[in-house]
C-alpha cells in the first residue's frame, strides 16, 4: 500500500477539504502528536471555513524527531477526533493539510531553512510546545551555535535575524504546560539578549513589536493507535499507508491571553472555533484545574475502593456520576470567578470526556501523587466553599475521607515501588506518591480512624496548614472514613446525594 502524499490521497478518493499550496505563516517548534492534533487542526479548519490560506512549518525541537516522516508525506496526516459530544458518540476523520514541511535545525540545511523562514514576509506566528522543560534559560547556549540547544535561544536567533532584516514582529503562542508560559518565554529571550550583548534597539523591537501570548491548551491526545489490527483496518478503508496517524478527543479549547486586536487577527474567531482571546488565562486555568482535574481527583479514589477500574465505567454508575456532578455543580462551579453558565457548559463537557468510549483511562493512573493533587485541585474549592457558605461542602468533604481511605486500606507493605494496600474486593494495589507521604501512611497504618484523621489533617507538609482549624471538618472526616470502611465507598458516596 502506498504512503500518504497529495498524489496518493487524490487516488484514494478522499472527499474532505485539502489545501495544497499556501503561504507559510506559522513557524511551529514541535512536531509531535499534541501540536498536530491541536494547533495544526485549528489552522486547518480555519483554512476551510474562512480562507485563512496559511501553512505551518514544523521545526524539530530536539535532534531526533519526525522531520523525515513528515516530509515524506508532504506534511499530510490523518487525524481522528474520538469521544462523546452532547452525549453522542463521535469518531471523525480529517486529513490535515495545514502543514507544508518540517525542518531539522540540527542539520545545516535545516538550520539554514529555519533562518530563511525567520526573515520571510509571510511569517506571522511562532507556536511552541517543547514540553515543560523546554522554556528554560541555559547560559551554555551561545549566539554562534547552529543551533543552540535550548528553544528560547533558537527563538532569540530567529527574532534577531528578523529584526536585522527589517521585518515586522510576530505573535508568539506558547503551549507549554507551565504557568505564564508566554511571559516566561519572553523573559528567557531577554536573558539571551543580555548574555549575547545584542542591541538595545533589538530588545525594544522584541518588547514592542512582538506579542508573547501565554495560552492554556486543553485536549487529551492519546496519539498513536497501537492496535495493529485497527491500523490495518483504517488503512484499508483509507486506501493509503500513514506513518503519522494521530488521535485526539473531540473536546478542545485553546485560551489565548492577548490584546483585543489579536482576536480579529487570528482566524479562529471568524471560523467559530473554541480558541478565545482573553485578557488573562489565569481564571481559565483555574476552571480547568478545579473542574476537570478536580473531578478526577475528587471521585476516583473512592470509586476505586468501590470496585471500579476505569473512568468510563464510573460514568455509567448512577451513584458515582451523581457524586461527581453534585460536587461540580453545587460545590465547585458556584465559587469560580467566571461566568456560571460557561462553567456549567465546561462541567457538562467533562462528563462527555470521561465517558469516552475510545479511551480506557485507568483510575490507578489518575491516582498518582494524589496528596499534592488533592491539595492543588480540590482543597482550594473546599476552603473557598467553607468561607463563602459557612458550612462544609458534603462531596468535597467526603472526597477527602476517600483520599485517606485509599491511602490506608489494609496496608500490606512499603516497597521501593510504593505503598502496597488491599481494596475490599481483595486485590492489592500500589500507591505512587512522594516518599515522605507514603512513609507517613505506613507509620500510621495501625492508627484508629480518629488518630489517623488527626495526624493527616495536622500534617502541614501535606496541606500547608492545619486543616483541623476548619470547623467541623475533622469530626466529619472521621465519620466519613468510618462509613467508607464499614459500608463501602459507594454507600458513602450515596450518603451525600
Amino acid at each position: 500500500m502506498q504512503t500518504l502524499n497529495y498524489e496518493v490521497l487524490a487516488k484514494s478518493g478522499y472527499k474532505g477539504y485539502i489545501l495544497k499550496d499556501a503561504p507559510e505563516k506559522v513557524m511551529q517548534f514541535g512536531e509531535g502528536n499534541f501540536l498536530r492534533a491541536f494547533v495544526d487542526y485549528w489552522f486547518d479548519v480555519s483554512n476551510e471555513r474562512v480562507g485563512w490560506n496559511g501553512k505551518c512549518v514544523l521545526v524539530q525541537p530536539i535532534a531526533q524527531g519526525l522531520t523525515g516522516l513528515i516530509n515524506a508525506q508532504e506534511g499530510l496526516y490523518t487525524l481522528y477526533l474520538r469521544g462523546r459530544q452532547n452525549g453522542e458518540k463521535v469518531d471523525a476523520k480529517r486529513v490535515i493539510s495545514s502543514v507544508s514541511r518540517a525542518i531539522n535545525p540540527y542539520e545545516k540545511e535545516g538550520y539554514d531553512a529555519m533562518m530563511a523562514l525567520a526573515v520571510s514576509d509571510d511569517l506571522e506566528y511562532v507556536v511552541s510546545n517543547t514540553t515543560e522543560a523546554g522554556i528554560v534559560y541555559d547560559p551554555a547556549c551561545q549566539q554562534a551555535d547552529c543551533p543552540p540547544s535550548s528553544f528560547p535561544a533558537k527563538l532569540t536567533q530567529v527574532l534577531y535575524a528578523r529584526w536585522k532584516a527589517g521585518k515586522p514582529g510576530v505573535v508568539v503562542l506558547s503551549c507549554e504546560l507551565i504557568d505564564n508560559n508566554g511571559k516566561e518565554l519572553q523573559k528567557c529571550v531577554g536573558q539571551y539578549i543580555a548574555q549575547w550583548g545584542l542591541e538595545d534597539a533589538f530588545r525594544q523591537w522584541v518588547d514592542a513589536e512582538c506579542t508573547f501570548c501565554s495560552t492554556l491548551v486543553d485536549r487529551i491526545v492519546p496519539g498513536r493507535i497501537r492496535d495493529a489490527a485497527e491500523v490495518a483496518r483504517l488503512e484499508a478503508e483509507n486506501g493509503y499507508h500513514d506513518e503519522l496517524i494521530d488521535v485526539g478527543e473531540v473536546f478542545g479549547v485553546w485560551n489565548i491571553e492577548g490584546p483585543d486586536w489579536l482576536a480579529d487577527k487570528l482566524p479562529f474567531k471568524a471560523a467559530g472555533l473554541n480558541c478565545p482571546v482573553v485578557p488573562d488565562v489565569t481564571p481559565y486555568k483555574k476552571r480547568k484545574v478545579r473542574i476537570l482535574n478536580g473531578a478526577h481527583t475528587g471521585f476516583v479514589l473512592g470509586a476505586y475502593l468501590a470496585g471500579f477500574d476505569i473512568v468510563r465505567d464510573c460514568m455509567q454508575d448512577e451513584t458515582v456520576l451523581g457524586f461527581m456532578n453534585k460536587m461540580l455543580y453545587e460545590e465547585v462551579v458556584p465559587i469560580l470567578p467566571l461566568d456560571k453558565e460557561d462553567c456549567k457548559q465546561f462541567a457538562a463537557a467533562v462528563q462527555d470526556r470521561f465517558n469516552n468510549p475510545f479511551v480506557n483511562h485507568e483510575l490507578m493512573s489518575i491516582s498518582l501523587n494524589s496528596t499534592s493533587k488533592w491539595r492543588a485541585r480540590n482543597m482550594p474549592s473546599f476552603l473557598e466553599y467553607v468561607e463563602a457558605n459557612g458550612a462544609l461542602p458534603p462531596c468535597l468533604t467526603m472526597s477527602f475521607a476517600a483520599y485517606i481511605a485509599f491511602y490506608s486500606s489494609d496496608i500490606q507493605a512499603l516497597t521501593d515501588k510504593g505503598l502496597v494496600c488491599k481494596r475490599p474486593k481483595g486485590n492489592e494495589y500500589t500507591i505512587s506518591d512522594d516518599a515522605w507521604a507514603l512513609e507517613f501512611y505506613y507509620a500510621h497504618k495501625d492508627d484508629a480512624p480518629e488518630a489517623l484523621v488527626h495526624a493527616v489533617m495536622t500534617n502541614e507538609q501535606m496541606w500547608g496548614q492545619d486543616l483541623t482549624a476548619v470547623p467541623g471538618f475533622e469530626a466529619a472526616t472521621v465519620q466519613n472514613l468510618k462509613l467508607i470502611r464499614e459500608k463501602g465507598a459507594k454507600a458513602a458516596y450515596a450518603s451525600v446525594l
